[in-house]
């Protein structure tokens, strides 16, 4: 009985050994997945990853080359993401315009590869400033600019004062204009919830699906390796929130854009109520102006095909203006 016992204990130390083990490797097993994921499907794209220091701040972005001769080719497009997203999100997107264009997808200050400093700036002009300065050291004069959420305020605020050096301006479910109808996410925030900030998966997983109606399929370990990066960011997140959601003069000023403008709005998006996208309309009455049915907050992901389909059209559209 007593050398039963002996050889038990080994035997539950290594098992408790394996489980301790499991659980710290856990988390960063799925990131590291994630990461070559994203890796590899941007370099299969025709994305390559560069870095340039733009005021302090060291700013990673993808950049298209030609295929065959290695040169950058076509008129630039600048894409922008979300609040709390990075530059991944376009990539299923933009592999659709990496030959015929220079395709330039910034990870913001505060997000993605970038990273974070709590002395950054995070508001939209600041972040537009540093747009300008990016391409200026990347050499490019003029750019079609398309964001996403707060990614396509920016654009909207990007294409307002630098009209010198925008083509045409795409908001994708943009932030920086009322919402007739709150959603879901407004609704929370009248409560005092912010469903991007949160302590514990169980809250990242009452977010996930509000970002998208139709969300790509990611293996649960990945997932939880994002809601435990969300969890370690809350504090910047915070910070990044409350100075990018500062009200610009997009809102009064919108009227005054003179690129072509296209306005593309999932109908299920409860981050940003499709009731907003009346009010751009009316801001822009000459706007091409697409709902989508059966789509969320981010169409560029959830029906990245279909969303890039209807862009080239508009993009080609204005290049014959």
């Amino acid at each position: 009985m007593a050398r039963t016992r002996t050889l038990k204990l080994p035997l539950l130390a290594a098992l408790a050994a394996a489980i301790g083990w499991s659980a710290f490797t856990y988390p960063a097993i799925g990131q590291l997945t994630y990461d070559l994921a994203s890796a590899a499907e941007s370099r299969l794209y025709g994305l390559h990853k560069e870095r340039v220091t733009v005021d302090g701040v060291p700013m990673v972005f993808y950049r298209s080359q030609g295929q065959n001769t290695g040169q950058q080719t076509g008129e630039a497009i600048l894409m922008l993401h979300g609040f709390s997203a990075d530059k991944d999100v376009w990539a299923r997107f933009a592999r659709h315009f990496t030959d015929g264009h220079q395709v330039i997808i910034p990870d913001l200050a505060g997000h993605g590869e970038t990273g974070y400093q709590p002395d950054w700036k995070y508001s939209i002009p600041a972040q537009s400033e540093r747009l300008v300065k990016l391409l200026d050291q990347l050499g490019v004069q003029r750019v079609h600019v398309i964001g996403n959420s707060m990614g396509g305020h920016l654009a909207a605020y990007f294409a307002l004062h630098h009209p010198d050096r925008t083509l045409s301006a795409a908001m994708v479910d943009p932030a920086g204009l009322p919402q007739p109808h709150p959603s879901e996410m407004e609704r929370m925030r009248a409560e005092g919830h912010n469903p991007f900030l949160f302590d514990t998966r169980a809250g990242f997983y009452r977010f996930y699906p509000m970002t998208m109606a139709q969300p790509p399929f990611m293996p649960g370990y990945v997932l939880d390796a994002i809601a435990d990066q969300y969890i370690a960011r809350k504090a910047a997140l915070t910070q990044i929130f409350q100075e990018s959601h500062q009200p610009t003069d997009v809102s009064t000023r919108l009227g005054q854009l003179r690129a072509p403008a296209l306005i593309v709005w999932g109908k299920q998006d409860r981050l940003i109520d499709v009731s907003a996208a009346a009010m751009w309309q009316a801001a822009l009455p000459k706007a091409q102006v697409v709902l989508l049915d059966g789509i969320g907050h981010m169409p560029m992901v959830e029906a990245p095909a279909d969303t890039a389909k209807l862009y080239a059209a508009f993009i080609d559209q204005a290049a014959a203006r």
